[in-house]
């Protein structure tokens, strides 16, 4: 059985119905409460990395910390976004799914199925 971790907020729908496609298709995921459990800056870099995506690209906009700290203005780099998701994970979106050196958003929670082939 392949290993799968979700990176997961149960408050959130589209990552309770995640995790339960996991469960559904005979995975038992390593669950990451990123909410409750720090991530780290290279955490998030590797995470990145597997997703093939920048900082911006996961980063929710809507969230109070993105408008107080105006994290839409281009003179953050990378490293100070990674930063700012670290000290407010609420800004990470979710969820994030890797298994086997692959990640996927869940969203749409269907994007896991990418995983599975």
């Amino acid at each position: 059985m392949h290993k799968i971790k979700i990176y997961h907020n149960p408050r959130c729908s589209k990552s309770r119905k995640t995790l339960q496609i996991i469960k559904d298709n005979n995975y038992c995921p390593e669950i990451k409460l990123y909410l409750e459990e720090a991530i780290t800056v290279e955490e998030l870099k590797g995470i990145l990395e597997k997703l093939n995506l920048e900082p911006r690209d996961i980063i929710r906009t809507g969230e109070e910390a993105y408008r107080i700290n105006s994290l839409d203005d281009l003179k953050y780099s990378n490293n100070d976004l990674l930063n700012f998701m670290v000290d407010f994970p609420k800004l990470i979106e979710r969820p994030i799914i890797i298994m086997n050196n692959k990640a996927v958003l869940g969203r749409p929670p269907e994007n896991v199925y990418k995983l599975f082939n």
